[in-house]
């Protein structure tokens, strides 16, 4: 039995049964000539959704990315250092002590997972720094995303693969030169580096790496020119925060602060949250209260799974590869 035919005989109500709408929704908009943005919050490239992710940037399935710094760089840092990693399935009994004890071995937690410092972080610093340097003396300016693709597509990083080089969904992306938007990227481990090179005088230049509102920029561009009544642009947001608070105001941003207003809303929308809506939380909001701000329309399809993304996005995914 396929993935697909598994969930369609069991997944059959209440969040299941969103599941199921959505990825088939999903599956819809694409056949019927959409596009669609996928928005990475929390610390999915840690949980290794690159190794489905890459696979839909290979078959087209996603034409742009929004995420989080933190993802951008940790599917590098699991490309270079997957080896070293450690996991910790008793996270929940930690002391202090023994959360200490993994900060004077430079491992840095999230949830069960330690990623190394040396081997992950200063490893793509070192490589990272030659790029910024380079472009700072010269007086250009790149996104975080264009840094990471002159450096995978330099094969400098190629020595330290120690995953499938196809599990990468930045380097999938990377060989599409894939759009990607990463809101607030200097609150990221290479985010802080760079702070850190610009004090010490190492970059002269802090707009060597372009950031939030250049981003914005070039997202209203990219919007204008791919979304249209025939193409809209759909947007599958996991989890919350800037990831997909960001992107999703660009629609209205174009109509209402530029009058643009013969681009598309969202074409279709879905998100994966634990989220509890309840007071303000913009997170948890469902989906209705994003047609009182322009963003979205009272007939496009909306789907809300309220459920842990690592368990449901690889469903989901596994539906739109057709598994």
């Amino acid at each position: 039995m396929t993935v697909t035919n598994f969930l369609k005989h069991h997944y059959r109500h209440f969040n299941a049964a969103a599941l199921i709408d959505a990825a088939e929704g999903y599956n819809k908009h694409l056949a019927d000539g959409g596009k669609m943005m996928i928005t990475l919050a929390g610390a999915m490239s840690t949980a290794e959704m690159g190794i489905q992710l890459a696979e839909l940037i290979r078959q087209d399935k996603v034409q742009i990315i929004s995420c989080t710094g933190a993802n951008l760089e940790e599917d590098i840092f699991n490309l270079v250092a997957h080896d070293f990693y450690e996991r910790v399935p008793n996270y929940r009994d930690l002391t202090p002590a023994d959360e200490q004890a993994l900060l004077e071995r430079h491992m840095n937690r999230v949830t069960d997972t330690c990623i190394p410092e040396e081997e992950a972080m200063r490893r793509l610093e070192h490589s990272v720094l030659k790029f910024w340097e380079k472009a700072d003396k010269a007086g250009e300016q790149y996104f975080p995303h264009e840094f990471f693709y002159q450096i995978l597509k330099s094969g400098e990083l190629e020595q330290y693969y120690q995953i499938d080089p196809k599990d990468s969904w930045m380097l999938a992306a990377a060989e599409k030169n894939l759009p990607i938007i990463c809101p607030g990227w200097e609150d990221s481990t290479l985010g802080n580096i760079f702070a850190g090179h610009v004090i010490s005088g190492d970059i002269k230049n802090v707009h060597t790496v372009r950031t939030g509102i250049e981003y914005m920029i070039y997202l209203a561009g990219w919007y204008t020119e791919q979304a249209t009544d025939e193409s809209p642009v759909g947007f599958f947001q996991i989890g919350g925060g800037i990831a997909g608070d960001f992107p999703i105001c660009v629609v209205p941003m174009l109509h209402q602060d530029l009058g643009r207003t013969s681009v598309p809303l969202w074409g279709y929308f879905c998100q994966i949250s634990d989220s509890t809506t309840s007071y303000g939380s913009y997170s948890g909001a469902v989906p209705n209260e994003k047609i009182t701000w322009g963003k979205l329309g009272q007939d496009t399809p909306k789907f809300i799974i309220e459920s842990d993304a690592t368990i449901v996005a690889p469903l989901v995914f596994a539906m739109v590869l057709g598994q």
